[in-house]
């Protein structure tokens, strides 16, 4: 069986994580897959697990893409994959119109896996189409079902992300060279009451809810000092400059700290005394919150979308409404002297390999019904 995943870049994010994971597994279970992207930083990674990536800028929104198409159509043509599965919005775009040139019975099955919390309308209603559509959380499934009406829901299924239990489980720690080196770089954060926000710096990533969360717990005599551990992607510096400046206001720089993008965010999590998820918009899953909380850590977000779902499942008192810093204040005082754990060992839906079964099994379930 070989499978032809489409998504705009292999840059970085969970997108790109579960299309490494699908195709790691794939090549596993002696099956092919083949990956078609802008590239990107991870291409490295998808090809080591056995896979191959063919660079195609299908992700850009442009009216140039388009021209994509005859180009995308003869490359599925040549590959004649059994499966298609599209992950993003233009690459849907891109690939449905490629497919439709190819006659009915030489056309592959389409996978269409709804991966985030899209803004509704007719541009995103395209990953509603295909012969299954898969819904990373519950909330993402209800989601569909609310806005777009028309959707066959017999062909809607959830398969949540995962993570890998072997790589995050509560007994990890880092080397003593690790932390030597950690704290070498960043000595202020030694001896304090760390909350850490892994997350990109974007206006809805909630990286401004910081200030009255670090205000409060220091009012009430807490050493709170927060990370913020993500990259600032081009176009966004002038958020970053304007979250500083108002850090800077309210007389908290020294308790701030900008790691950028790390490789070894389980370190920086272990590391951590909290993590949180401060998401304005509703995360359609939240695969970090997962992480952390696989790590055993004491894990607090807004309850709104997937991350709401795993709290319920894994620590419902990390639960907070969405926005109301005052609670989230309370929350991390109360686990400042009584840090909470997980719900674990973690299990079904939410390890690596429910996640990849369930994926090959749909795959070979539309290939047996071709």
């Amino acid at each position: 069986m070989k499978v032809l995943h489409l998504l705009p870049t292999l840059a970085s994010g969970g997108v790109e994580q579960v299309v490494l994971e699908l195709c790691a597994a794939l090549h596993e279970s002696g099956n092919e897959s083949v990956v078609v992207s802008g590239g990107g930083r991870m291409v490295a990674d998808v090809e080591a697990t056995g896979a191959r990536h063919i660079t195609m800028a299908i992700g850009k929104k442009s009216i140039r893409t388009l021209f994509l198409i005859r180009k995308l159509r003869k490359l599925i043509e040549e590959e004649a994959p059994d499966v298609v599965n599209i992950h993003s919005r233009v690459p849907a775009w891109v690939g449905h119109r490629a497919l439709k040139g190819i006659p009915e019975s030489k056309r592959p099955k389409v996978v269409s896996t709804f991966h985030g919390y899209y803004s509704v309308n007719a541009y995103s209603a395209i990953m509603t189409r295909g012969d299954s559509i898969v819904a990373v959380s519950d909330f993402i499934r209800q989601h569909i079902a609310e806005c777009y009406p028309k959707t066959d829901m017999s062909k809607v299924m959830v398969i949540p992300n995962s993570v890998d239990t072997s790589y995050h489980y509560p007994e990890y720690r880092p080397t003593t060279e690790w932390y030597e080196k950690w704290y070498a770089q960043f000595p202020e954060v030694k001896g304090k009451y760390v909350i850490c926000l892994p997350a990109r710096v974007t206006r809805h990533k909630g990286a401004a809810h910081l200030e009255p969360i670090l205000l409060g717990l220091k009012k009430q005599g807490i050493p709170a000092h927060a990370l913020i551990v993500g990259e600032t992607k081009k176009g966004k510096e002038s958020l970053q400059r304007e979250l500083m400046a108002s850090y800077e206001k309210a007389g908290l720089t020294a308790d701030v700290t900008w790691t950028g993008l790390r490789r070894d965010i389980r370190d920086v999590m272990i590391a951590s005394d909290v993590i949180l998820s401060l998401n304005l918009i509703p995360e359609a899953f939240g695969k970090t919150t997962l992480e952390a909380l696989a790590l055993g850590k004491p894990t607090a977000g807004y309850q709104a979308g997937g991350v709401g779902e795993q709290l319920d499942t894994l620590l419902p008192e990390g639960k907070v409404p969405t926005g109301d810093t005052d609670k989230m204040v309370e929350v991390l005082a109360k686990w400042y002297k009584n840090p909470p754990y997980p719900n674990l060992p973690l299990g079904a839906p939410y390890r690596r390999k429910d996640m990849t079964d369930a994926y090959i099994n749909l795959y070979k379930e539309l290939c047996n019904n071709k």
